[in-house]
């Protein structure tokens, strides 16, 4: 690895597509969700591609539903906002949902190297909480934030909050979109893009300082990195 990076104080995740296979909760809720939208007379007509869905992610919830379905009015992205949350909380419970390969022992690792991690997501308060307490990751975070929680309409204004209610300077931004590569950016951090989730299109981490392919190269990044 030839970029030399500074140490970091704090790193920060974005949860889909970087520390959870969101699709292994996602698609079998958005196919229910639909189902109960239908019994309720809120939506007509078949359930829209998967595709749809799986290129939003990353962004905020109502964006994803002017995506989806476009036509549909506000009260009905609102009701899909609930929907959705209580049948993913329901299929985490369950319990067949899946981090990325070596994610809890890579962060383990990182802790115990005495790096303050953190979530940083534009998913809802209540999801991002039961992913990390299902995956038994909470006692190695120091804090999560959502846009859900924190009502931030950028994950840049979220990453921007989280700094400075930590009083932290020196941060690597790990996540696997353009969003998380701009909330890096715009708050004059490290940037490590990871290119192994597969959702974003062709250029989606241009402006990341270094690609990971493996959640845990992040290891020897962090091992290399100068103080």
């Amino acid at each position: 690895m030839s970029t030399k990076l500074k140490k970091p104080e704090a790193i920060i995740f974005d949860m889909d597509g970087t520390l959870f296979q969101t699709e292994s909760l996602l698609l079998p809720a958005y196919h229910k969700m639909f189902d109960v939208l239908r019994a309720e007379g809120l939506y007509s007509g078949p359930t829209p591609p998967e595709e749809l869905m799986l290129s939003s992610l990353g962004m905020v919830l109502s964006q994803i539903w002017k995506n989806v379905m476009p036509d549909a009015d506000e009260a009905v992205h609102r009701r899909a906002d609930e929907l959705l949350l209580q049948q993913e909380i329901e299929g985490l419970k369950a319990g067949s949902t899946l981090l990325y390969p070596k994610v809890t022992e890579t962060l383990t690792a990182l802790h115990e190297r005495g790096v303050k991690l953190f979530v940083a997501s534009n998913g809802l308060e209540d999801y991002i909480h039961n992913v990390v307490v299902v995956h038994k990751l909470k006692e190695l975070f120091e804090g999560l934030y959502s846009a859900g929680g924190q009502g931030t309409a950028t994950k840049t204004d979220l990453l921007r909050i989280l700094l400075e209610e930590h009083g932290i300077k020196e941060a690597w931004m790990v996540g696997d979109r353009s969003s998380d590569v701009e909330a890096g950016k715009g708050n004059g951090q490290t940037v490590i893009g990871c290119a192994y989730a597969g959702f974003g299109g062709q250029g989606e981490l241009n402006g990341s300082d270094v690609i990971i392919s493996a959640f845990d190269e992040l290891i020897g990044l962090y091992d290399n990195s100068t103080e």
